[in-house]
């Protein structure tokens, strides 16, 4: 007996057996919009939702570690006071002697950002000012590899550990530097609040994002990482939870970011207490961005089909929800928040967040009896008419008469409904 248990000490746990006796992952992440940050509600993030998923893939609980740096999180992956790091990072030749990365999950590029209305650098020698990017980054490697490759070619760049990524944009903006590198997912989000941020070129493409690993460790959490990867690739939680993030914000127009921008401005104000007043329980901000993507905010707007107002309400609606006048603005909205809600309740129970709320949205621009034809096609096809993701692909087909003849409600304009 004792010569079995001394057996059985001695054989050394896994890294993975040890996180599941612990009931603990420990995940380094940065703070940032598309990896973690404190909501309203509680911790978000795209990094952030996948860490939660693969805690609760090996039945056990998540430990977040947010830092401002990635070289702040290296040296406590390597002494194992971290499971793994995920935080967006871009798998490199250099890191990839250093780190184990587990499968890529996205794929993005980096690109030379500068201010709108500057003159726009198409390659590197042709900056003209200071560039200065984030300590330790890939693009750090990325420029060195390019200065190696052409020697005769002039590239200067400054490092700094005091602004993340987000800030140098913002500097950008407010030109105290005049370039900087950031990745498609950043460059993304931050043009959706900054619309003056322009490309000039492409420094590299095709990068992929992966979590990392100690590289010292065995291979036994490296395995549980390819299976949480395969299965939310497998069943579409991966794509929903990109299209969650990045889906919006994917395609971006100058002028309709800076029109809105504008309007948030000056014409939001005269209505903002109107809109608090009718969302109750839905944040107002939703109701004021359906207004807006209606009528711009125009109390007197109206469309070829007849619909009209600050909410873009047809006159059945506005009768059935005791709207007098659809010119009237408080009214309006009264009605549209009243009609939303109402859609909201009929969506199936067992559709969840945040998928409801896109169906709702999309009842609301096309009519609920169209998102149910929508809905029948995409099982058809053999996909999730409780998805989204999936349903959104469908709705455009309801222009196509080969589909909309076979629909209860027939033709509509589905692919408006997924632009609103």
């Amino acid at each position: 007996m004792l010569l079995l248990q001394s057996c059985q000490q001695s054989v050394q746990e896994n890294r993975l057996q040890q996180v599941l006796n612990s009931g603990v992952l420990k995940v380094g992440t940065r703070y940032g919009t598309n990896t973690y940050y404190l909501g309203a509600d509680g911790p978000v993030g795209f990094e952030y939702e996948l860490a939660v998923g693969f805690a609760e893939f090996l039945g056990v609980t998540l430990d977040i570690y947010p830092y401002y740096a990635l070289n702040d999180m290296l040296p406590l992956l390597s002494e194992n006071h971290l499971d793994l790091i995920a935080a967006g990072m871009t798998v490199t030749p250099k890191r990839h002697k250093q780190l184990t990365f587990g499968p890529a999950y996205q794929t993005i590029s980096h690109k030379l950002v500068f201010q709108q209305g500057k003159q726009r650098p198409r390659t590197l020698s042709d900056l003209t000012g200071a560039l200065t990017i984030v300590s330790g980054s890939s693009y750090a490697e990325a420029l060195q590899s390019i200065k190696q490759q052409e020697p005769d070619l002039a590239i200067h760049w400054r490092e700094t550990d005091d602004e993340d990524e987000e800030e140098l944009l913002q500097k950008v903006l407010t030109g105290e530097i005049d370039y900087t590198i950031a990745n498609t997912n950043t460059l993304a989000i931050m043009r959706r609040l900054y619309p003056q941020l322009s490309i000039g070129f492409t420094l590299q493409d095709a990068q992929d994002i992966a979590w990392a690993l100690n590289k010292q460790q065995d291979d036994s959490l490296y395995g549980a990482l390819i299976e949480y990867f395969g299965e939310i690739k497998q069943n579409g939680k991966l794509a929903v939870l990109e299209d969650k993030y990045f889906g919006h914000v994917r395609q971006f127009n100058y002028v309709d970011t800076s029109a809105f921008l504008k309007a948030a401005e000056t014409v939001l104000p005269k209505y903002q207490a109107t809109f608090e007043k009718y969302a109750s329980d839905i944040d107002w901000r939703l109701i004021a961005a359906m207004s807006y993507q209606e009528s711009h905010w125009n109390p007197r707007a109206k469309s070829p089909t007849g619909v009209r107002g600050m909410m873009m309400l047809t006159l059945t609606t506005a009768k059935e929800l005791d709207v007098t006048s659809r010119l009237d603005p408080e009214q309006s909205i009264r009605g549209g928040a009243a009609y939303f809600k109402k859609l909201l309740r009929r969506i199936p129970e067992r559709i969840k967040a945040p998928d409801r709320l896109w169906f709702a949205l999309a009842a609301y621009n096309i009519g609920l009896g169209h998102l149910e034809d929508a809905r029948v096609l995409t099982q058809s096809a053999g996909a999730n008419p409780d998805l989204w993701i999936d349903v959104k692909q469908h709705l455009p087909l309801l222009r196509q008469k080969r589909f909309y003849k076979k629909t209860r409600y027939g033709y509509a304009r589905g692919d408006e409904a997924v632009q609103y």
